[in-house]
């Protein structure tokens, strides 16, 4: 079951992202965020690969930590490389602060590709995984069916191998047209019961890699990006009833000479009651493969315009610290290829210099990390890497502490 690197690299996030296709001034407006803190010194401890499947490429992980300590990694997993129909919903669990975890379990499958997955336990407990659905390996799929029919040898050299060729072509027909369209959506499935069983699933209007966050006023907030509608907004959306059902809030406006479409993978935190940060990866020309901020002071019916925050890397996850400090975890695919982090300590009005997490890359394939703080005010950051040497992603787990 192998791909060469010729036809891995075409399987590209950026692929993905152009296949998926009035400004209300908040008390933030006209404020820009800004790199100028020095970053705090921190001692990491370790760092490992955590996922236990080698023949799957993993991608896109969320981490998450349990009101009990119990802590939970979700992924799309199952998967033959970046873009490809296989991916599932799984998830991991550790009861020891990640030192161990248990073996993944699969969550959702549907008949077409399962992508990026988060994952919260809300205040009542629930846990709540997300995930879409994708065509995205179509076009691809098509390309390497024409090349069988058009090369000599029946297959092409530059692609896949007819094993490879026949799995895709296999899993896509397993439903026809119509029915591969109605399966794309936005999804979450709830359990109540600590993980042991998991409900149907149900649409969320907007994904983005990491999902919701809580609010403190009991609402769930989902900042995203409307996929495989018309309408392709890029905003919020609010849950009320513990994540069973959600509704359009507000749409996040865009700066001058900017289009939503090239806002992707939002991430939100709440510094305080009613004052929400969200970040953006961007792809504009203005700034593009940096993250910009907008903000909100009114629990998220308006936000700021975008604006840069010095930051080169994305997409970010945002957490907020015990302490009050804000920290984003982002992947950097340049030199040093990893990932980073930066904190605030004034709420996401100014964010630190870099600290490095990780810097031993061998390349861009990497990213999404997401961090929980830990009981003893230590750090857990989890991403995806395509390692040297390595066809398949793995899951990597760092974990590092601030030094004071």
């Amino acid at each position: 079951m192998g791909m060469n690197a010729t036809f891995s690299a075409e399987l590209s996030r950026r692929h993905f992202l152009q296949a998926a296709g009035v400004v209300t001034a908040a008390a933030w407006a006209g404020i820009r965020s800004r790199a100028s803190a020095a970053p705090p010194s921190i001692q990491l401890l370790d760092t490992k690969i955590i996922s236990q499947q080698p023949e799957y490429y993993h991608g896109w992980p969320t981490v998450a930590r349990r009101a009990n300590g119990e802590l939970w990694v979700t992924c799309s997993g199952g998967r033959q490389a970046h873009v490809c129909p296989f991916g599932q919903v799984v998830a991991m669990t550790s009861r020891d602060n990640g030192a161990t975890w248990t073996y993944p379990r699969v969550l959702l499958d549907s008949a077409i590709d399962d992508r990026d997955s988060g994952v919260i336990e809300t205040a009542k407990g629930t846990l709540l995984v997300t995930t879409f659905t994708s065509l995205a390996y179509v076009p691809l799929l098509e390309k390497q069916m024409k090349f069988a029919e058009v090369s000599s040898k029946g297959w092409s050299t530059k692609g896949m191998t007819p094993d490879d060729l026949a799995r895709w072509k296999a899993c896509h027909e397993r439903l026809n047209a119509a029915e591969r369209q109605a399966e794309l959506g936005q999804w979450l499935v709830r359990s109540t019961d600590g993980g042991k069983t998991w409900s149907t699933r149900l649409p969320t209007i907007v994904n983005s890699p990491h999902g919701p966050i809580q609010l403190g006023d009991g609402r769930l907030l989902y900042a995203g990006k409307e996929l495989w509608t018309g309408k392709k907004r890029t905003g919020v959306c609010e849950s009320r009833d513990d994540g069973k059902t959600w509704r359009w809030l507000a749409e996040i406006p865009t700066r001058e000479g900017d289009t939503a479409q090239q806002y992707h993978e939002l991430h939100a935190v709440e510094v305080s009651r009613g004052h929400i940060v969200v970040q953006i990866r961007n792809h504009n020309k203005a700034n593009s493969g940096e993250t910009l901020q907008t903000e909100s002071s009114n629990g998220g019916r308006t936000w700021s315009v975008p604006h840069p925050i010095g930051v080169w890397g994305l997409p970010s996850h945002l957490l907020r610290l015990r302490s009050g400090k804000l920290l984003m975890t982002y992947g950097h695919r340049r030199p040093p290829y990893g990932n980073q982090a930066r904190f605030s300590d004034d709420g996401g009005k100014s964010w630190s210099e870099p600290v490095i997490v990780s810097g031993d890359g061998a390349g861009g394939d990497l990213g999404y990390p997401s961090t929980v703080e830990l009981a003893d005010g230590g750090l857990l950051t989890v991403w995806y890497e395509s390692m040297k040497g390595s066809p398949r992603a793995v899951l990597r787990q760092a974990r590092w502490k601030m030094e004071i």
